[in-house]
């Protein structure tokens, strides 16, 4: 008896039923086969871990896997016989791949293990019921194989208001949900007050689709023997009105939230079969090891329900239900709308196998190739979740993640409904599985990067403490020593402030180089950090690194104009000069250039993506326009500097004094005389031999000779310059030639730079006669900045060519 109202939900489709060919025979019960694969994976999360070893003898109901986690669940041989394999098998997974399986044999004999009811199950704690539950391998059969106890357990975040039971069973072909509530309605009853005494509800309701007349008289005639407070709800036949979100839609008139589970409104769900599932763990201590499967298609002679062991063999049923298997086309698990197809029939029954659909190719043909989208919006109305399927169909193949994930891409249950009516034949729910598997990879990925980066930020703290730890250590031993030494100068002699200052400069003159060394290090690793982010056009982070990059270059020269005023006394204070500011201007020219380059590299993408946009048009004409100027003042400024450089003196305490010409000329003419005595020993020994390269040493003697006279004769002679002397003049002019040159280069790039810009805003002329003044400024000031360029570039040439 129907005693709640129905409500309704966005789209839906009716697809042919073919539920009727199924239920024409009894419930069938299969033999035992010859073997039972037990996949370690038969539900959501972790698979779980083997108790059992080959050879291992096992009885019916014994436990062979435990769970591995919080997402795991038990797993128990189906019957008694030999573990002959722990080894990968092919499993019933859309993939088609293998997995870890436990093999068992049949003995034949079905010898049962010790079983325990919980037959205190209402005056023991909640808490013990749930594990007893969990031990029992009990999950969610009517869809991803949720372990019960888990869903159970998050059911008390919130207050619950309504316990759903689904026996829609909305998808075509299959009948299991409604042969098991024929065959168990009682033991359903009792299963559903067991699970109600443990959520503690508010109301109870069962919601069944109106093409189940049977199933509904056995549910009403077994709730009235129970006299119960349980709501039988009819709700009308439209796929796919078995989804969870979707059914509670029907019976309560709430719409779960994006992003969110029924549980965080109230409400709590589960299938029939797992209701049946807790009601024998419970009273007949059976754990989870058979269930209700249909046996369906055109190419079964006999289709029927049957009550099947898991691990039983699909192929196992396909000769039981009389399949002709030349008339087999697909072999799907599941129904036609959700269900996949299985690459081989030696795959397993699992606990969330419902249907195995046997289909000839007139049954189900093979799907037309796909078309092109003509937007007629079917797929929109049909989509039971209120997503916009078009839209997502377009960010999943263009790859915008980001996009699918806000036009609630994980909201998609994948009922297929939106394929179904799609008149372009286009595989909608495929490609919305590709773009939630790419999404999670991402995830992941993103996450062990993130751990990456955690680990090597930890790794260089260490290292840099470490680092930090000695070098106060070593500052430490070197301040004791200094005190050590300054106790024993004092005892003997009083020292003068003379001698003071210059045994406290070494210190630290030594502490202002690691200063430096480090602030160096520093500074080289922003500015990598910058280019890489002016490469990656992450304009925020460029400004932020910039900032960065000049107060380390203002806290390095500050190191060094301490280090040089500590290293120069006071009579070469007063003739060397002081060291030259930094150009700021140029500095922040550079900056200009470069946040406005990535600014206008940004812009110019997005308006090739989107050409028609007006506002993106100006957008880049503004910011071409700003380049230009940018560098216009940075071209001007470069030659500024190089002019100054140019006029600029060089320092008379670089040049090197004449006591430092004596002692390089000095050790010079002793690596000659040196290299004088090495000859004599070679040709000495050489002509003891008679060997034939004793006119080669005679010949290099006499040039080392000649070398050495030249450079004593240079030495003995005052006003003659020593070769230090000239190899400095030499080098002079070499650094001079050297700067020529960059800055002919500098000259040469901008007059390309600017023949570039030119050729450029003439293309956008031809473009955008609209603009043809502002275009035509650019182009003047462009023009203009190439003739400096030229001018400077042909001074500099002649320049270089009178050198």
């Amino acid at each position: 008896m129907q005693t709640t109202n129905i409500f309704s939900f966005h789209g839906g489709i009716h697809p042919p039923e073919n539920k009727a060919q199924s239920l024409t025979l009894p419930l069938g019960h299969p033999s035992l086969p010859k073997e039972l694969i037990l996949p370690l994976s038969q539900h959501i999360g972790q698979s779980s871990r083997p108790l059992v070893s080959q050879g291992e003898q096992v009885l019916k109901g014994q436990a062979v896997a435990i769970n591995n986690g919080f997402l795991s669940s038990f797993l128990h041989a189906p019957t008694s016989g030999t573990i002959t394999a722990i080894e990968e098998r092919v499993i019933a997974h859309p993939s088609g791949l293998s997995d870890l399986c436990i093999v068992i044999e049949p003995d034949g004999n079905d010898c049962w293990t010790e079983r325990k009811p919980l037959d205190d199950w209402r005056r023991i704690s909640k808490t013990d019921v749930l594990s007893y539950l969990a031990e029992m391998g009990i999950v969610g059969m009517g869809g991803a194989g949720f372990p019960t106890q888990v869903k159970l357990q998050g059911a008390h975040k919130h207050p619950l208001t309504q316990f759903i039971i689904n026996a829609a069973e909305c998808e075509p072909y299959i009948t299991a949900d409604d042969m098991l509530i024929r065959e168990k309605a009682e033991q359903l009853v009792l299963g559903i007050e067991v699970l109600q005494h443990l959520v503690e509800a508010d109301q109870v309701i069962i919601g069944i689709e109106d093409n189940k007349p049977q199933a509904i008289a056995a549910l009403n005639n077994a709730l009235a023997q129970h006299n119960n407070t349980i709501q039988v709800a009819v709700v009308p036949t439209k796929y796919p009105s078995g989804g969870e979100k979707q059914l509670i839609q029907l019976l309560t008139g709430k719409e779960v939230p994006s992003g969110q589970h029924p549980a965080d409104i109230g409400i709590l769900c589960q299938n029939v079969g797992t209701c049946v599932a807790v009601h024998d763990s419970i009273y007949l201590g059976q754990p989870l090891i058979t269930r209700f499967t249909t046996l369906t298609g055109d190419a079964l002679k006999a289709p029927q329900n049957v009550e099947v062991l898991l691990g039983t063999p699909v192929k196992h049923l396909l000769d039981y239900a009389q399949a002709t298997h030349k008339k087999i086309s697909r072999l799907v698990m599941g129904g036609p709308m959700m269900g996949f197809t299985l690459n081989s029939i030696d795959a397993p029954i699992v606990k969330t196998s419902n249907c195995i659909l046997a289909a000839s190719k007139k049954e189900l043909p093979a799907p037309a190739p796909e078309q092109a989208c003509i937007r007629c919006g079917m797929c929109e109305q049909a989509c039971p979740a209120s997503l916009l399927p078009q839209q997502l169909l377009w960010f999943s193949k263009s790859q915008e993640f980001e996009k699918a994930e806000h036009y609630n891409l994980f909201d998609c249950i994948e009922c297929g409904a939106c394929s179904y009516v799609c008149p372009s034949s286009i595989p909608l729910v495929q490609y919305y599985r590709h773009t939630k598997s790419s999404i999670r990879e991402a995830r992941e990925a993103a996450v062990k990067s993130d751990l990456a980066k955690q680990r090597f930020e930890a790794r260089k703290a260490r290292q840099e403490a470490e680092a930090a730890e000695k070098e106060a250590k070593r500052l430490a031993r070197q301040k004791t020593s200094t005190q050590k030494t300054e106790g024993k100068a004092t005892e003997t002699k009083k020292a003068t402030p003379a001698a003071e200052t210059k045994t406290a400069i070494p210190d630290e003159s030594k502490k202002l180089k690691v200063d430096i060394a480090l602030a160096k290090n520093k500074l080289k690793k922003l500015q990598k950090q910058l280019v890489e982010a002016q490469e990656n056009e992450h304009v925020e982070e460029i400004n932020h690194l910039q900032l960065q990059v000049t107060e380390q270059e203002k806290t390095l020269s500050l190191l060094e104009q301490q280090l040089e005023k500590m290293a120069t006394t006071p009579a070469e204070k007063s003739t060397k000069a002081a060291p030259a500011p930094v150009n700021e201007e140029l500095k922040k020219a550079k900056i200009d250039v470069a946040l406005i380059g990535a600014k206008l590299k940004k812009a110019q993408k997005q308006l090739a993506e989107s050409p028609d946009g007006n506002e993106l048009k100006a957008n880049v004409s503004e910011l071409e326009k700003g380049l230009a100027q940018a560098l216009s003042l940075l071209d001007r400024l470069t030659s500024s500097t190089a002019a100054q450089k140019a006029d600029t003196p060089q320092n008379a305490s670089s040049k090197p004094t004449v006591n430092d010409d004596l002692k390089k000329a000095k050790i010079d003419l002793a690596i000659a005389k040196a290299a004088v005595k090495k000859v004599e020993k070679a040709l000495k020994k050489a002509e003891e031999l008679k060997a034939p390269e004793s006119g080669t040493l005679r010949q290099q003697l006499q040039e080392a000779q000649q070398r050495a006279d030249s450079l004593e004769k240079a030495l003995s002679n005052p006003q003659t310059q020593s070769p230090a002397t000239e190899a400095t003049k030499s080098n002079a002019s070499t650094d001079e030639s050297a700067a020529q040159k960059e800055q002919i280069k500098k000259q040469k790039i901008a007059s390309a730079m600017a023949r570039a810009a030119i050729n450029k805003l003439k293309k956008r002329l031809a473009a955008e006669p609209d603009q043809a003044e502002s275009i035509q400024q650019e182009i003047a000031a462009a023009e203009k900045r190439q003739q400096e360029a030229d001018a400077l570039l042909a001074q500099l040439t002649q320049s270089q060519d009178t050198m």
